[in-house]
């Protein structure tokens, strides 16, 4: 099976040369290896266009009430009616319920009950109008509702969402045309049903990669965005991003989050004698050497310039301690003429600190950082008036 599915991985990269790296497409077929930026971002795209479709099927459902009203019985269209409203006063709450989507499972919520609402209409209605016999324009119109999974499969496409999610999200629609034909019983035309159901699943396959080309795109995009150039740790922007989403997650679980801020000393002397070329070795080398002792949950972004944010979930100010003093002990690299580069270091855990956001929190950080500069520089400062010698 594995071998099947790197086969299929190969062919699949093969088919898009130059988009994505060779290892970064098994992520088209499982969000199980997405990074913490690329799932909120999609997180994001996914509750905004939910938000979108949902709108729109709140504004249109209950409008074709009157086509209804025009063509079939009065009792038919009551039960039409009634259930029309419901499906809007849905889709409704569903536009409410997309502005507070906050992460991948939030998103997933949104994107079941999307279409969720539609399939239960489709099952309802069409069992309802299975009751009635009608013909000519009314006939027409009743086709008209066997078009629906068509449209929900076909809409699938603007989403970025992984081959197994996408077949997730298709199958209940695929299951709900199922029953529906065992519903119509005999009278159905089978050859024509089964037409019908072949063309929703090619429908179904177009739809998957359309949103794993989406979901590639994406890739590419937030990849670019989210890293500093220069080191390739997270920009200053993709950190923020971060370092919010951890101070959420700690302030939801009542848990720690520590960072420290670190400066690397001196480093504008690098630049000024021996140029900003030397001046960029240092800070890769520097990079390197701290992402090297960088425990599994840490997070290490490019702050700007010589300064860098260390980003330590469930970290109290005790495991902080261990942890910068392991990172010091193995320093940063050396200058261009041979002495060791140091840094400046201001550390701050939210629960002892009581930061009421991750704003403060840095803000902490960097005004420590600054006391460890005042008071001779390589140095942690873990507290407003004491350091500890790095």
């Amino acid at each position: 099976m594995r071998r099947l599915a790197d086969f299929a991985l190969r062919q699949l990269a093969g088919l898009m040369p130059g988009e994505l790296h060779a290892a970064d497409f098994a992520w088209l077929v499982s969000h199980g290896r997405h990074f913490a930026l690329l799932e909120l971002r999609r997180a994001t795209m996914i509750a905004n266009r939910v938000r979108l479709v949902a709108f729109l099927f709140a504004v249109l459902t209950p409008l074709w009430s009157f086509i209804d009203f025009a063509l079939f019985p009065f009792p038919l269209w009551v039960a039409l009616a009634v259930m029309r409203l419901f499906a809007s006063v849905a889709f409704g709450l569903l536009v409410f319920y997309c502005r507070l989507a906050r992460g991948m499972p939030d998103a997933y919520r949104a994107l079941a009950i999307l279409f969720a609402i539609p399939t239960f209409f489709y099952i309802v209605s069409h069992a309802l109008l299975c009751t009635y016999e009608l013909h000519g324009l009314s006939g027409a119109v009743r086709a008209g509702y066997a078009f629906l999974p068509f449209v929900l499969l076909a809409g699938m496409s603007i989403f970025p969402l992984t081959a197994i999610e996408t077949l997730f999200v298709a199958s209940p629609i695929l299951i709900a045309q199922a029953l529906s034909g065992f519903l119509s019983g005999p009278l159905l035309d089978w050859p024509s049903f089964a037409g019908a159901f072949w063309l929703l699943t090619l429908i179904t396959g177009v739809s998957t990669l359309a949103g794993m080309s989406q979901l590639a795109f994406l890739i590419v995009l937030v990849r670019q965005a989210v890293h500093d150039p220069l080191t390739g740790i997270c920009s200053r922007l993709s950190g923020q991003e971060l370092l919010e989403l951890q101070f959420d997650i700690a302030r939801r679980y009542n848990a720690p989050l520590s960072i420290a801020f670190l400066d690397l000393d001196h480093f504008k002397s690098i630049n000024d004698l021996y140029g900003h070329e030397a001046g960029d070795g240092v800070l890769v080398a520097a990079v390197e050497a701290i992402a090297g002792r960088l425990r599994r949950a840490d997070i290490l972004a490019r702050w700007g310039g010589e300064e860098f944010i260390m980003i330590m979930p469930n970290t109290d100010m005790a495991q902080a301690r261990l942890a910068l003093a392991r990172l010091c002990e193995g320093g940063f690299g050396t200058r261009p003429d041979g002495r060791a580069v140091t840094a400046s270091i201001g550390v701050a855990e939210r629960i002892g600190d009581r930061a009421p956001d991750w704003k403060t929190l840095v803000e902490t950080a960097d005004r420590r950082m600054y006391h460890a500069k005042r008071c001779g520089r390589d140095r942690v400062a873990f507290e407003d008036e004491a350091f500890a010698a790095a």
